[in-house]
């Protein structure tokens, strides 16, 4: 045993080269044993072991820096510098996140989760070095699908040009992003790979940087020499590298979409090890609304950053799509700003990705659509608090981000009939540009309006007295519980509102609120601060009648258990109650 001997990178420096394939075989025996029995990022990490290995015995972090772009590809890095506990001992999992963190180790420097970010974090990082007169290397990791976004070119653009000095960008060329590569960097790329490096045109070399390549992308020995030629360069160089990813495991060399990220699953299957159910979703559905829409309307097209699997578009919808979908690559800005066009000129398009990558793109929704008011449809996946936990892939940002932009309609459905009239309603009106959030919770079924076209109208599903509860989209069920409890425990019924329109407020329904209500309760699946909630509380806030909002605390929360979080925020029925008592005596 190898690893089990690692407590920092010196460690790894006493090992022989050729026992080096050895170590690599235990890495991926540890992240096996993670990723069977909680998941998490399979092939990223699978492909690049070797290329972890040389790295960390070539250079000293973590004097030497290393940046990973989005950081999935981590795991071996974290079992070399200190926490292959959280690999190896099933009690111990918690201790590490799926990214790289600093609070976890002193050779990580960021906690990253988005995508095209490295190059740049890491170029900052060696300006200041240059500024303090330090001698470091500086080394960046990319995936060659993190290539296609705007930052990592830019920053590209910025090395090649201006720093002349120490700097190292490693190209992990896997064919693949999470999807496959879409856009014309790609085609270089292949280009890159067939001539054993040697293509006429070179992406890289236009930048401005140096370039090597190396087609052993998954050989250490052949790794270490290429890296030792690098390391200490004195101007910025582009080590390009052709690995495989989800290398170690059949099923997912020969499927690396499917195993880009997995659930907990058994080995020699591959199957999933928890039980997802077989009732309905609305993940689920939405592949099929986008289907049958394809086909009865040639005027709309998906269009998507990278992240068609966001709604279930796996390659047989895809393929049957054909010129009705565009994958932009990892590229959010232009995908707004290119439906945008669509739009202008008669198309209808459909913007799918989860609301956390949406976030990259504010600037374009704000100016290149919602100035316009171009009628782009924007659906967005893990908007809740009880989807995507991680720091970095929160989607509880998105109702205080986009809710305030001009002219933008954000829609919250609150049953499947609800969010599938809001989208027909969404793609087939030509007045304004519209967000659509995807339920987080199970599937409800409600009779549900066919026309949105009469902006922040509320919805007063039941008439009474004292208490108003106004929850929003997939809190509306949260809301219905509430209101069955009060009537229970209080004596009384309360009126309850679905409001449809996170974008605005329907002050006519308001006011008449006012006449009966002395209290009205908000519930949203977001931060409070900029949110839905505070629209309501502000419309009051001249008058007798009190405010009460539910909502999440403006914090960047990370990897908790959703219903612990909203027990500790007083969120549940029985603690929301017990507040309406004290607030009504």
């Amino acid at each position: 045993m190898f690893l089990e001997k690692i407590n920092s990178p010196a460690d790894v420096k006493k090992i022989a080269v050729s026992d080096l394939p050895a170590l690599a075989a235990e890495i991926r025996e540890g992240l096996f044993n993670r990723l069977t029995k909680i998941g998490g990022h399979f092939g990223p990490n699978f492909g690049f072991v070797e290329a972890t290995i040389a790295l960390h015995y070539v250079f000293d972090s973590p004097k030497d820096k290393f940046v990973f772009d989005v950081s999935h590809q981590s795991y071996a890095h974290k079992m070399l510098t200190g926490r292959k506990a959280g690999y190896l001992d099933d009690a111990r999992f918690s201790e590490d996140s799926g990214y790289t963190n600093p609070d976890e180790s002193e050779h990580d420097f960021f906690n990253i989760g988005h995508t095209s970010t490295s190059i740049a974090l890491a170029l900052g990082l060696a300006k200041g070095r240059d500024l303090l007169g330090k001698k470091e290397n500086i080394v960046a990791v990319i995936g060659d699908g993190s290539l296609s976004g705007g930052e990592a070119m830019e920053a590209l653009s910025v090395a090649g040009g201006e720093l002349g000095s120490n700097f190292i960008v490693i190209v992990n060329d896997n064919e693949q992003a999470i999807a496959e590569t879409h856009g014309g960097i790609y085609k270089n790329l292949r280009e890159l790979r067939q001539s054993n490096g040697n293509a006429k045109d070179n992406w890289f070399k236009a930048f401005g940087l140096d370039y090597i390549y190396e087609e052993k992308g998954n050989d250490i020995a052949a790794l270490i020499k290429v890296f030792e030629k690098v390391k200490d360069s004195q101007k910025p160089v582009a080590v390009h590298i052709h690995t495989q990813k989800g290398k170690g495991y059949k099923l997912a060399e020969e499927n690396k979409e499917a195993w880009h990220w997995t659930v907990p699953f058994d080995r020699a299957t591959g199957k999933p090890t928890i039980d997802f159910g077989s009732g309905e979703s609305y993940f689920g559905m939405t592949p099929q609304w986008i289907l049958e829409r394809a086909k009865k309307d040639k005027k709309f097209i998906v269009v998507t950053p990278a992240m068609p699997m966001s709604v279930g578009l796996g390659p047989e919808e895809r393929a049957q799509l054909g010129n009705q979908y565009i994958d932009t690559g990892i590229a959010e800005e232009a995908a707004v700003a290119i439906a945008s066009g669509i739009a202008k000129n008669g198309g209808r398009p459909l913007v799918v990705t989860n609301m956390t990558f949406l976030q990259r793109a504010y600037d374009q929704i704000s100016q290149d659509v919602c100035i316009n008011k171009t009628p782009v449809t924007m659906l967005m996946n893990y908007s809740s608090f009880d989807g995507l936990t991680d720091v970095t892939h929160l989607g509880i940002f998105g109702l205080a981000a986009f809710t305030n932009i001009p002219e933008l309609a954000v829609l919250c459905p609150s049953s499947a009939e609800e969010y599938k009239n809001m989208l027909d309603w969404s793609v087939e009106q030509d007045q304004r540009p519209v967000l659509i959030l995807i339920p987080g919770n199970a599937v409800a079924h409600r009779k549900a309006d066919c026309d949105f076209s009469a902006q922040n109208k509320f919805i007063l599903e039941k008439q009474g007295q004292k208490v108003a509860i106004i929850a929003l989209g997939d809190f509306y069920q949260r809301g219905e519980e509430l209101a069955a409890a009060v009537k229970e425990k209080l004596g009384f019924e309360p009126s309850l509102v679905n409001p449809r329109f996170a974008s605005g407020i329907d002050k006519e329904l308001l006011r008449e609120l006012e006449k009966n209500h002395s209290l009205v309760v908000t519930l949203e699946d977001g931060i409070l601060e900029g949110g839905f909630g505070q629209k309501i509380a502000s419309f009051y806030g001249a008058s007798k009648i009190k405010v009460k909002n539910y909502g999440l605390e403006k914090k960047f929360y990370d990897r908790y258990q959703p219903e612990e979080l909203l027990k500790s925020l007083g969120m549940t029925p029985s603690q929301i109650l017990e507040d309406i008592e004290t607030i009504l005596r």
